[in-house]
């Protein structure tokens, strides 16, 4: 098991714009292509314009496979065309559990 961290940095003023895509439209996509979230943060303290989530893969083929079903989807590029940019940045880390991590 791996686990995929993902910081996105909204275009300025578009973290409800950005929040609204992923509740209404963003998850139905993950699930379709078999993406599965542990979970999704705004911060309280720290920098908080931004989206954090934390994406759980069996390995990085899977991984690979979702992603690149879900980037080539055509009813998802048709809604990035419709909404337009929000993300001005984002980054990325591949994380494996440790052997005393609660997470498998």
């Amino acid at each position: 098991m791996v686990y995929e961290l993902r910081i996105y940095e909204p275009l300025p003023g578009k973290l409800p714009a950005l929040l609204d895509r992923f509740a209404t439209t963003t998850i139905k996509f993950f699930r379709k292509h078999g993406i599965e979230a542990v979970g999704y943060w705004t911060e309280e303290i720290g920098t908080t314009n931004r989206l954090v989530y934390l994406l759980k893969w069996r390995n990085l083929a899977h991984r690979e496979e979702a992603w690149g079903a879900f980037e080539t989807d055509p009813d998802w590029l048709a809604v990035l065309r419709e909404q337009g940019p929000t993300v001005a940045r984002f980054t990325v880390s591949i994380l494996r559990p440790t052997a005393f991590s609660p997470l498998p």
